[in-house]
């Protein structure tokens, strides 16, 4: 009789095969197993060609790329805050393309990406974008669209000064690389938190004068580099902030508790929260109590975290990488001037239950490599940072910040900035050549004239 196994469904399942299988000696059930799982064992090994392939694909596509370097200065006087460079990000994201399976897998093709970055060659601290050719005329309509008198100017690539080997006989190299401590969905503090109605001389303290100090500090013999490799995404990433907000309200999920690391950030950020409330006297005691019974059982971190969480997704996002690299001289070689400052700086965008930048050291050939090459993934895969947070982490300083080696531009020309140091390793910041276009020939030298 064939076993048979009625379900409450309405259909039954046979065990005739199943039957007819035990009933096999040994040899023809391994024979009958080969036949139907012989995939299995090579599946690890097809996924890692197909990576590879892709690899190859990928880095034939880069080499037909055409990549222009912009060093961008702004006048000093102009009084612009990071939300004008919010502006500009905006405008970056028109380069998204959505790339088939065709595209990406035969031809190699992969959205194109643009490098934000800060550097300082012995000392002298110059804003610059490395973007794809073909972009050019965007990024420079983004930027005068914001500072009409900014100065830009094409440059060679600074990151070929450097050699690939670290360390070598004469030269050291460190880095860092940053990630997240939550979820990408959580926020990071950004420039809104830091403009204050408490001050009415100084409205607006900009974080990136905490960020600056650590390139002034640079001498001669030293470089300090620091890139933000940003790449537009489509809208699917909200889909797993708007899955965390329910899961919150729901009580599935709670908010991240704050990171130990980050004492002094949290007290310094709860200590400015009460004398701000103190100062517009948000609520009473019993407006308060009254404020938690109309808005349930969720906590006052729960109610921020949502609300944060809801504002970064309503904002356009791109999949990012921070990272930084100190190089110089062996006899001089003192990373930790820098980089621990830099680490530093950064904690100042933490949110005690939410977000912040997590760092974590690269040396030598890998820092370099890492760096030369503008990987946006690094040792984990890149997060979102919505165009809020990366107007944060790079944008020109205010009037108010006093680093002195800051090249600004006088005006809207076409020369190219000045004061620019002689040497960096075996070579300097160069500025690219115009092509020459040929002039016409003159009448008299035609052949039929």
């Amino acid at each position: 009789m064939i076993p048979v196994i009625q379900t409450p469904f309405g259909f039954s399942i046979s065990l005739v095969f199943w039957q007819t299988f035990m009933e096999m000696s040994l040899g023809e059930q391994l024979r009958l197993a080969f036949v139907f799982f012989w995939w299995l064992p090579i599946t690890p090994l097809f996924h890692k060609a197909l990576k590879e392939f892709l690899s190859l694909k990928q880095k034939r596509f880069d080499a037909t790329c055409s990549w222009s370097v912009l060093a961008v200065d702004v006048p000093a006087e102009i009084i612009q805050s990071p939300r004008a460079v919010e502006q500009i990000f905006t405008h970056l994201s028109g380069i998204y393309t959505k790339i088939g399976l065709y595209d990406k897998y035969w031809l190699g093709k992969k959205q194109k990406n643009f490098s934000l970055e800060i550097i300082s060659l012995e000392g002298y601290i110059q804003f610059l974008i490395r973007t794809p050719s073909e972009f050019r005329d965007l990024v420079e309509a983004a930027i005068y669209a914001q500072y009409p008198e900014a100065e830009i100017t094409e440059v060679e690539d600074y990151v070929n000064s450097l050699p690939d080997v670290f360390p070598n006989d004469r030269y050291e190299a460190e880095g860092a690389e940053f990630g997240l401590y939550e979820d990408d969905s959580y926020p990071i503090r950004t420039y809104t938190d830091f403009e204050h109605s408490l001050y009415k001389d100084a409205p607006f303290i900009d974080p990136m004068a905490a960020i600056l100090e650590n390139f002034t500090r640079i001498g001669a013999g030293e470089n300090f580099w620091m890139q933000l490799i940003v790449e537009p995404a489509d809208n699917s990433w909200k889909k797993k902030g708007i899955d965390l907000v329910k899961n919150l309200i729901s009580g599935k999920k709670a908010p991240p508790k704050p990171n130990a690391a980050q004492a002094v950030a949290d007290f310094a950020e709860g200590a400015l929260r009460l004398a701000k409330q103190a100062w517009e006297h948000d609520f009473s005691s019993a407006e308060k109590k009254k404020d938690e019974a109309k808005g349930g059982e969720l906590g006052p971190g729960v109610k921020q975290a949502i609300g944060d969480i809801e504002h970064k997704i309503s904002k356009l996002g791109f999949h990012s990488r921070l990272r930084v690299i100190y190089s110089a001289r062996k006899d001089i070689f003192n990373p930790k001037k820098c980089i621990n400052g830099f680490i530093g700086s950064v904690n100042q965008f933490y949110v005690a239950n939410e977000n912040g930048f997590k760092p974590s050291a690269i040396k030598g050939s890998d820092a370099v490599g890492a760096y030369k090459k503008r990987k946006l993934k690094g040792k984990d895969d890149p997060y979102i940072l919505n165009i809020e947070e990366l107007a944060t982490l790079w944008h020109f300083p205010m009037p108010t910040v006093k680093a002195p080696l800051i090249q600004k531009a006088g005006g809207k020309r076409s020369e190219p900035p000045t004061n620019l140091p002689v040497e960096i390793f075996e070579g300097g910041l160069k500025f690219k050549e115009e092509e020459k276009i040929p002039e016409p020939p003159k009448p008299e030298d035609l052949p039929y004239a």
